[in-house]
Parts: structure tokens; sequence; C-alpha cells
């Protein structure tokens, strides 16, 4: 029997493996930042042991840093110890580090790809449960804890219990006005926020394969979200083509011979996968959560549910609270809910594509007068090719705010959070009690939606901007 892309890449990193353990697997590439790595430098330092493989170990500073006043110091205490201990770890076990201020610095999930580091058939590890998005690439890439982090650090190793397969066969073709986000926030809606639990994903069908490199991080961004150890989607020449010439992308000869490796990762066509899910593409509309967690959503085109519109009894109860939270009234159609806050960014949707996008619809409109508009680039770079495309100018002229890189208003890790019972339409990933701020509400959109949202003032479609 063949095999499938998982359990190729799983099987070519085993170092070792024995009867009732976990398989040890090996890591190609570490990423680190400033939130779940002070403990595992500390464990290394108690211990003695030094970083086993620094040379594959990548630091960035993201969760906790400013957006704006670059230029001076961290105002808040705790995030500026955050940050300045990683970078005093760094320098002391000789880790790479891309520190604010740095061409390179940004979301990690955003620096890795942009810097060619993730590739085709790699283990990718990270303290952040959104290392998924790496799988973009035909990766297997995932989060761990703090503890494994330091295993990590310490072995370029990790244990891992091997999970099963599960393909997601998305069929057909998106319709005008939906993108990868409305996908995976109805994959997610359909399958709940437990349906991929013990699975690694693949993604794959036409409409996949009909995706940007950049709406494919989207997707295996938040594979996590529906319960998945990891997402993952075949290279293709449009994997090849993202890679060609990045700083850390094979080159010459060996890139001739990567690819090669590369194509040979493809699921094997008579593979079995331990569970098939298939989504119509043609059936997604733009999307929208109402609830306070990603599986809680619905098309723009519904109204509010009502606890009672769910058959089991624990899915009527985190309805009922969900509502209580988020100040809604079953009923209500959603297009009536106004905002008071769009973020456009996160490691979901702050690359170059999405803001172009953005840029594309908000030109010529302006944000309504009772909306706060923010809009962070994923990394420094993203941000210098928008300025560079004048994309911050068109933002600026809608009356949106353009701000400096980093997760931002992803989560309330840094200075920008909502304030209790604030409304935000956001293009990040998690929709969480207080995941923006302490009482703040969040619905999670696409960038298409985030801009309608932001120049209507309520939940919209970029269908409803046509009369604007």
């Amino acid at each position: 029997m063949g095999r499938t892309l998982a359990e190729k890449v799983w099987d070519e990193h085993v170092v070792r493996r024995a009867d009732g353990e976990p398989d040890l697997l090996y890591i190609d590439l570490h990423l680190i930042h400033e939130v779940t790595s002070p403990q595992a430098f500390d464990g290394l330092r108690l211990s003695g042991r030094p970083v086993r493989r620094a040379d594959l170990t990548i630091a960035t500073e993201d969760h906790n840093i400013p957006t704006t006043d670059l230029d001076k110091p961290i105002a808040d205490l705790v995030s500026r110890t955050q940050v300045e201990t990683l970078r005093r770890n760094c320098e002391e076990f000789g880790v790479r580090l891309h520190p604010m201020g740095d061409i390179d610095q940004g979301i990690v999930h955003i620096i890795g790809p942009q810097l060619g580091l993730t590739q085709p058939g790699m283990t990718v590890v990270c303290g952040d449960s959104h290392t998924s998005t790496h799988g973009a690439f035909g990766a297997l890439a995932f989060g761990i804890g703090t503890s494994e982090v330091e295993h990590v650090l310490a072995t370029q190793t990790v244990p891992q219990t091997k999970p099963k397969t599960m393909v997601v066969t998305v069929v057909g073709d998106l319709r005008d006005g939906t993108s990868a986000k409305d996908l995976v926030l109805t994959l997610i809606a359909q399958e709940t926020t437990g349906g991929g639990q013990g699975y690694i994903v693949e993604y794959r069908g036409d409409a996949i394969s009909a995706l940007s490199m950049e709406a494919r991080m989207t997707i295996c961004n938040m594979s996590i979200e529906w319960g998945a150890k990891a997402g993952l989607i075949a290279p293709d020449e449009k994997t090849f083509d993202f890679l060609h010439g990045r700083e850390h992308a094979p080159r010459g000869v060996d890139w001739d011979a990567a690819v090669e490796h590369w194509r040979s990762l493809a699921t094997d066509d008579d593979a079995a996968f331990d569970k098939e899910v298939v989504l119509d593409a043609a059936a997604v509309e733009p999307f929208v959560t109402w609830g306070t967690n990603p599986g809680q959503g619905a098309p723009l085109s519904a109204d509010v549910p009502s606890p009672e519109d769910f058959a089991e009894p624990n899915q009527r109860v985190a309805a009922q609270r969900a509502l209580e939270y988020m100040g809604l009234t079953a009923g209500t159609p959603l297009r009536d809910i106004a905002v008071d806050t769009v973020f456009l960014g996160s490691c979901t949707n702050g690359r170059i594509e999405d803001l172009r996008t953005a840029a594309a619809l908000i030109e010529g409109r302006r944000v309504a007068g009772s909306t706060r508009m923010l809009v962070v680039p994923g990394s420094v770079r993203v941000r210098l090719q928008a300025e560079q495309e004048g994309l911050d100018v068109i933002f600026k002229q809608a009356g949106a705010e353009w701000r400096g890189a980093g997760c931002s208003m992803c989560l309330g890790m840094n200075p920008d959070q909502l304030a209790p019972g604030e409304r935000c339409a956001s293009t990040s990933n998690r929709n969480f009690e207080g995941r923006q701020g302490k009482g703040g509400r969040t619905h999670l959109v696409s960038p298409e939606v985030a801009v309608a949202t932001g120049v209507l003032g309520h939940l919209a479609a970029p269908s409803d901007l046509a009369t604007v």
C-alpha cells in the first residue's frame, strides 16, 4: 500500500522507534519567539546544555511588541522584559534573532516562508499553535509546548505519537467574492472545532490547487482551529516558484535535486487515509463567526442562530454562553451587527497578497466614521513591499491606521487591544473570550469582508460595496 504525504515526511524523520513509545522525530527547523522560549532556555542553562543546532534555530520578536512608536522603548514592563530576555538568550546561546528594527523581523510564521527557510518535506516546530501554517509547503509543521521547546533546543528532536491521517478534498471552484479564509471557516463550522482532533490533515482538490501559496498558508494556519495536529498541502509548481531564489532556498544543482525529491512527496495513488471529508467550494459564501470559537460561524447571509437550533445539549449551552458574551440576540441578521474596530493582519492574513486585496477594495472609499481600522503588515518586508506599491497611501487615504509589523491585535499581549465590550471584525484566527482584550468581542472574517465591514460600519460582504 502507498503512503500519504504526511506519512512520507514523518517516516523520513524518525530517529528512533520502539513498541509502546512515541516516535522520536528529527526537526529540520525550529522557530522561536519571546513568549514560549524563556523557560526553555532556563532549562538549558540549569542543565548546562548548549543549543544542539543553533544553525537550524531562528528567533523573532512578534507577540509582545508594539506597532507604533517603534523608536521608543517598549512601554509595558512585562512585554519589555520578555523581549529583552529573548535577546539575552539568543546572544548567550548563539541563536539567530531578528529583533525590532531588523529588516527580517516579523510574525514567526510569515518570516519562515518569506526567507525560504520553510521547505517541502521538512519538519518544522515552534512553541506556537499556528505553526501549522508552514504545512502549505508540504512540510510537517506543528506547535509544541515549552518543555518540548527545551527538548528540541537540546537535542534537535522531539518525541511524538503518530497521529491518524485525514484528507479534505475541496471540489469545484470558489465563487467571486469568496476566499481561502471563507473556505476554512466554512470547513471548521461544518466539522466543528474538534473534528480534526487526532489527525494530520492533507488538503487537496481543484479548489486547493487553484489557491496561491499565500492563500494556502491561510488554510493550513487554521488547521489547529478545528483540532488537527497539522495541515499539509502537496508541493507543486506554485510551491517551487514561490521558493525559487529566496535567501535560504537551495541553488543550482541542489535546487534541481531538491525539486526532484519534493515532487516525490505527493500522496501515492493507492494510499489510504483514515478519514475523508469533502467540501464543495462553489457552496462557500462570505463567512463570519458569531460566537466565541472558530466553529461558531455562519454565512453572512444568515441570522444569528438560537441555542435551540443545536441538537446537542453541550452545543446549546455553548451557544447560549457565546451569545451572552458577544451581546447578540438570536435571529438578528448578521449584516445588521455594527462593529467598532476592524483588524487586518496576523499570521493568517497579514501577507502582501492580503494587503493588495484589501487595498484594491478600499481604494476610493472611506472607513465609516464610527469605525476604527488597523492595518498591520505581518513582517517588515511585507510592510516595505506594500509601501513601495503605495498600498499604505491607499489605506491612509481611506482613514485606516497603517502600523508596524507584528502580531498586533490578534491577541491581547501588546498595546493593540480592544476595550471591554468593543466589537471587532478581525482577519486573525481566534475569537475566544478576551482574546483581543478583556471583554472584547471578535468576529473572524476574511480581508475582503474586513474591508466591506470597515467601509459600511457593520458586518458586510464585498458585494455590499457595489453602491458605495
